[in-house]
């Protein structure tokens, strides 16, 4: 079996290419090779038990898709993709990468196929900004997408183009939308949502971090570990159960900001909460109030997909796989 990750260079990309590199199989299949695409050139796993190329490409750019479609993956992980924050400063941009880009890979493999048969599982990371207010709390299964931000416009229309290739057989799809990953480890990233990693990250190790909203604001979470278990988990899945929808809201834990402290007081003291700055920033503030508080993700939970169910726990795999100085 041959897998392609698209976006192999961000975090998620790294950590599932690592793992499927160190385990050398997806679900019955032995992994014959792993390649790995983004912008730039991502890093080859070190341990990896099957062979890993790494190559740079720009799915937005002609005929980068084109030269993806023609390896001919088993599986397709589609990762790639602007952050929120930086497709809503930048508008252009996250139109090409998020929705060109990603209707350029579609046409690439149909494209491929009508040569000769070719249907590849394809594995498409959506978000849960592919909702916007009003919207009932928690949001079931089955509410209407009115996204508030041109990311989560361009995630939405992604899920439609999923769910038409796959319908007309060019693909087997399967969309999940991500909660947002708390804790990311490494460096800030530009998504509007990189303080609710922040405000624990930081302060873990002993640094002062920034909040830019109030207290009371409530998101959906889950940990890097989840969202590698959720792609893969979406590799393997019998898509007869999915029907013609194609995507599914992944289970995360519904916390508020003031949940998120109590947690790291409990984890690392008062004096680790003492670290937060408060500091109101009316764009991130405009950007979370439009965002979805919590689900009942009904449909993946009887699909088998499962997420941590507290912060604390949040807090733990964190300290034991991505931390400094953590295990891994």
């Amino acid at each position: 079996m041959h897998i392609l990750i698209i976006g192999a260079g961000g975090m998620i990309g790294r950590k599932l290419a690592a793992t499927l590199g160190r385990s050398g199989s997806l679900g019955d299949h032995a992994i014959t090779r792993i390649t790995l695409a983004d912008v730039a050139a991502p890093p080859v796993p070190a341990d990896a038990s099957v062979p890993v190329e790494a190559l740079a490409a720009d799915i937005s750019e002609s005929g980068a898709a084109e030269a993806l479609a023609a390896r001919r993956a088993d599986v397709i992980f589609h990762l790639a993709a602007i952050v929120s924050g930086e497709a809503e400063r930048n508008f252009e941009l996250g139109y090409r990468v998020n929705l060109d880009g990603t209707r350029s890979l579609l046409e690439a493999i149909r494209r491929e196929g009508s040569r000769q048969a070719y249907v590849p599982r394809f594995v498409f990371s959506s978000s849960i900004a592919v909702y916007g207010s009003p919207f009932p709390d928690p949001i079931p299964d089955d509410y209407v997408l009115a996204p508030l931000t041109s990311y989560g416009v361009q995630k939405a229309i992604s899920e439609l183009l999923l769910a038409d290739y796959s319908r007309r057989g060019f693909i087997d799809g399967v969309g999940i939308r991500l909660p947002t990953i708390v804790i990311r480890p490494g460096a800030p990233n530009a998504a509007a949502s990189g303080f609710f990693s922040g405000i624990l990250r930081e302060p873990l190790a002993g640094q002062r971090a920034v909040l830019p909203v109030e207290e009371t604001v409530k998101h959906w979470l889950a940990s890097p570990r989840s969202a590698i278990k959720f792609l893969i988990h979406a590799a393997t899945l019998d898509t007869t159960a999915l029907g013609v929808r194609r995507t599914l809201t992944m289970p995360g834990v519904a916390a508020t900001v003031a949940d998120q402290i109590a947690a790291l007081r409990r984890a690392a003291g008062p004096e680790a909460a003492d670290l937060i700055d408060r500091r109101r920033d009316e764009v991130i503030e405009g950007i979370v109030a439009g965002w979805p508080k919590s689900f009942t993700p009904e449909r993946a939970a009887q699909l088998g997909f499962v997420a941590e169910t507290t912060v604390d726990e949040l807090i733990e795999v964190y300290l034991a796989e991505d931390a400094p100085g953590a295990s891994g």
